[in-house]
This record gives structure tokens, sequence and C-alpha cells, in this order.
């Protein structure tokens, strides 16, 4: 793979010390997969819960009075996200939305292994684990999982070890959150977000390294909608080319969130062209690889912005 030269490079801004870097390709090793990330790829969303802000409980049965999914509404809705481009299936089974409360382990785990080991059956993809608890992290790698997506960015007690030292060797994206999901849009407090979140995944990074994680499986996530403002967010997906400077690729989430909707005034079933516009946004600052529940019209946005990148 020819690389593209880092050489050049552009003041940030007139009050930061850091650079600009032009992006380059990445590789993502995810266990014995390889995932090419010099084109944008497109991760599909899996949510096996009952309170997603979204859409989670279309997935469940209609027989049942607690939540239980549907094997069948699983594998249509994968199966429709593979056919439209996703590379990448993010299974999550604790909601992590504004305001939602913690789930036992037990239940969590009850969601999400058993719709692993129906996708490793089923398609050739990489999985990826929406979780920050580390047993669930565990059994999701056994289960055939090859990223660990968390959005505490492997803060918990024992979950940076359990991805160090597992055999299979899996990737992790590292998220900024401020606060916890039950309270992190009622306070936040930043004296720079982009400083700050760009400084707290620098560290997450380098623990990450030192306990053992070669870079090369190392994602980062800016966390857009989690203990941020609308303004907040806004920033951060302005002044996202400066995230490069980190070294790792970048994974961005903006579907149908509140940043959209604040904006818009959509409902969340109608917020899709407005987090395609996000997307198109962060495909321009160079991201690696977008978090969607709309993959077909995702994945239109990162073909057209493919097209115009190859142009000349």
């Amino acid at each position: 793979m020819a690389s593209q030269d880092r050489s050049v490079v552009l003041p940030a801004s007139t009050n930061s010390p850091r650079f600009r870097l032009l992006p380059t390709p990445h590789i993502l090793q995810a266990g014995e997969r390889q995932i090419e990330l010099s084109s944008p790829v497109c991760m599909g969303i899996l949510n096996i819960t009952p309170d997603s802000f979204s859409d989670g409980a279309e997935l469940a049965r209609s027989d049942r009075s607690e939540f239980r999914f549907d094997r069948d509404k699983v594998l249509f809705k994968a199966a429709q996200m593979v056919r439209d481009g996703a590379q990448i299936l993010d299974v999550g089974g604790e909601s992590t939305r504004p305001g939602a409360s913690p789930v036992p382990v037990d239940e969590e785990l009850d969601r999400t292994i058993p719709v692993l080991e129906i996708l490793r059956a089923e398609f050739d993809v990489l999985l990826s684990i929406d979780t920050s608890t580390p047993a669930v992290m565990s059994a999701a790698l056994a289960a055939g999982a090859g990223l660990v997506n968390d959005v505490r960015a492997l803060t918990r007690a024992g979950a940076i070890q359990v991805v160090a030292e597992a055999q299979t060797a899996p990737a992790v994206c590292l998220m900024h959150m401020q606060g916890q999901p039950v309270s992190m849009q009622e306070t936040f407090s930043y004296g720079s977000v982009v400083d700050e979140v760009f400084g707290f995944l620098k560290k997450r990074i380098a623990d990450s390294e030192q306990a053992g994680l070669e870079r090369s499986r190392i994602l980062v996530d800016p966390g857009f909608g989690f203990g941020k403002s609308v303004e907040h967010n806004y920033e951060l997906l302005r002044r996202l080319d400066e995230f490069h400077e980190l070294g790792a690729p970048i994974l961005v989430g903006v579907s149908r969130k509140s940043m959209i909707g604040a904006v818009t005034g959509r409902s969340v079933d109608r917020r899709l062209s407005g987090s395609v516009a996000a997307t198109s946004l962060a495909l321009q600052a160079g991201a690696h690889i977008i978090r969607t529940h709309d993959v077909a019209d995702t994945v239109d946005a990162i073909k057209v912005y493919q097209a115009c990148r190859s142009v000349g």
C-alpha cells in the first residue's frame, strides 16, 4: 500500500500548540483480521436493548413480556447491513443514551453473546462488542468479537487487562465520555473541549500501550453526545482533523444523535439527512470509521467522498 506524505503540517489554530497532520491510511489489526482504512469504513449498529434512544427495541420478540431478542430479526437486519456495505457490526446490550441505567452483567451477557455467536456463523465481517464490562468483553471475545468498543475507554477495573492479554489480540476503540450515561447530559464542564478530549485520549492510548496493546490495535472516538453540549459537539466536529496527531484511526458516531436534532428540530426517526451531513464533514476531516444506524445512506456518503477525493 502506497503511503501518503505526512511532512506537510499546518497550524491547528492561533491558540493551540498542536499541528494538524494530513490524514494518512491505517491498517487496523483486529485479531487475525486486518481492516484497511485508507478508504473510510462503515460500522453498523445492532442494539440488543429495549431502551436505546433510537432502535434497540426493534429487534425484540413480540411474544414475550420481558425483553428477548428475535433471532430472525437480528439476522435480517445484520444481513441488510452487510449487503449495504457495513464491514463492521457493533453489538451492544446496554444502552448508553443520556439517562440510561446500568444493566446487570448476566443480562448484558444474555443479550449479546448469543447474537455474536449467530453473527459469527453467518457473516464474514469484523464483529464488535459495545461494552465497558470486563466479563462481557472476555465472553464476547471468546464468542468471536474482534473489536471492543468501550465508551469508558477501558477505565473499569480489569478492562484494559482483558483486552491486552486476550489470546485473540482484539482491537479496541477508546472513547471519551465526561460523567456517566445516567447523568452525563445534566452537568458538564470544559475549559477547552478539544484540548481536554485530546489529552484524555492521548493518555488512554499511552496507558493501553503500557499494558501491552500495540498501536495498530487502537482506535479513538471523541465521544459525540457523551457529556457534551451541542456547542461542544460541533466544536469537536469542526476541529476533528486535529485528532490525527494521536496517530490512531478515528471512529465517529453522530448517527441520529441529539446534536442533530438540536439544530434541525427533527425527531430521532427523521434525522437521517442531518446525520449524513455531519458524516460528510467528518469524512472531510479524515474520519476512518463511521458508526451508524443507516448503513446504505452512510455508504453512499462515503462513496461520494471517495469519488471527490480521487479526482486529480
